[in-house]
């Protein structure tokens, strides 16, 4: 049975390897992927699954946005000029108004509303091992939204409906921009833009910090942009420091802020800064590292477990398997069991425990994981956790 991160891949990269898929999610340059089927992401979204979410509570700010790049300063359309007086909720008809007009349409995060582009980016996640979204842009005839920007993530472009042409300029302003770097008006493109026209069915990958821009010509244009959301060092690093302090008192000593007005305070500071470092490296800090960005993918984005509200029974000859549509991770304890780590739970395991899961991860029948384990697949079904 193919996966969802095997679906999720092959349909983004096509005949792409995941090797191949890894050095240019490593490298700095874009690369543009031509479709064959212009229905190739018709059943990830249509300009249909929009207008019905429109007529929904749901659409609101800020999940809801408009932009327009023949406006005076910001290309960003003031929420007033699309939302009901002193609501979240949007005005239809003066969106349609905006939109008849030149604005473009954004929806964020759709991925939480819509689930086959929540199975899409569930799939990615599983294939990359961290957060991913969708966010979409509806662009009328003749129109751009935003001016020459770049992204502080990777971006893969799925084109769904209609042409956009695209422009893409080689380098970067900036190296690896983050959502901590500050954008700054002073960024502008430079030399000559690759240009790039996009048909139902294409996909275009870019790299953050890459400046690029969009704009429809004689007809409408629904694209999705998947981005890839993965951790900085920094981001990382932030946490597992501030867990190690608990465990660390070099990591609890005072900084010496007295002596910064020494001649030699700079010195001292980094002699007393070294028994913190020699902490830090004794402290299996990779494997903490490797720990928190699981657990970071696993526990903060949307659940979705493998059951509904009333799930079927769980029998010995009921044939079960780990669910597909959920992050989960094991870590290795030194008694031969594990730690199986989720959104919403932390579950220690025997080691008879850790090979009946084992034993699921491919499928078994759950009177065939001996004794005790139909009560153990149905305690991981209640949970979402396993899947027929």
């Amino acid at each position: 049975m193919t996966t969802l991160a095997e679906t999720a891949f092959h349909l983004a990269f096509g005949d792409l390897s995941f090797e191949d898929a890894i050095a240019l999610r490593e490298g700095d340059a874009w690369r543009f992927f031509p479709g064959h089927d212009p229905r190739r992401f018709s059943h990830l979204l249509s300009t249909a699954d929009l207008d019905a979410f429109l007529r929904t509570d749901a659409a609101r700010t800020p999940r809801v946005s408009m932009a327009d790049n023949s406006r005076e300063g910001s290309a960003g359309v003031p929420q007033d000029e699309f939302l009901l007086p002193d609501s979240p909720r949007v005005d239809l008809p003066a969106l349609f108004g905006l939109f008849d007009r030149g604005a473009s349409l954004v929806v964020s995060q759709f991925h939480e509303l819509h689930p086959p582009l929540a199975a899409f980016c569930r799939g990615l996640e599983k294939a990359f091992l961290h957060a991913s979204q969708s966010n979409i842009y509806l662009t009328p005839p003749g129109a751009q939204g935003f001016r020459a920007h770049y992204d502080t993530h990777d971006v893969l472009v799925l084109q769904v409906e209609g042409r956009k042409v695209w422009r893409i300029w080689d380098g970067t302003p900036i190296a690896k921009p983050t959502r901590a770097t500050p954008w700054e008006n002073r960024y502008r493109s430079h030399g000559e833009a690759h240009r790039v026209e996009m048909n139902p069915g294409d996909l275009l990958y870019i790299p953050r910090g890459i400046m690029h821009d969009a704009a429809t010509a004689d007809g409408p244009s629904l694209h999705i942009t998947i981005g890839f959301l993965d951790p900085s060092w920094a981001n990382i690093l932030a946490g597992v420091v501030e867990a190690l302090e608990r465990e660390l008192p070099a990591l609890r000593e005072s900084v010496p802020t007295w002596r910064l007005g020494d001649p030699e305070g700079a010195a001292i500071l980094a002699q007393r800064l070294a028994p913190v470092l020699e902490a830090l490296t004794s402290a299996n800090l990779a494997e903490r590292i490797a720990i928190a960005a699981l657990d970071r993918v696993a526990q903060e984005r949307l659940p979705l477990p493998a059951r509904g509200l009333f799930p079927a029974p769980i029998e010995a000859g009921t044939t079960l398997r780990l669910a597909d549509s959920m992050l989960h991770h094991l870590i290795p304890n030194e008694d031969g069991g594990a730690t199986l780590r989720w959104y919403g739970g932390v579950l220690p395991l025997s080691a008879e425990e850790l090979g009946w899961l084992q034993a699921l991860e491919e499928g078994a029948t759950a009177g065939s994981l001996g004794e005790g384990g139909v009560a153990f697949g149905r305690k991981l079904a209640a949970l979402g956790l396993l899947e027929r």
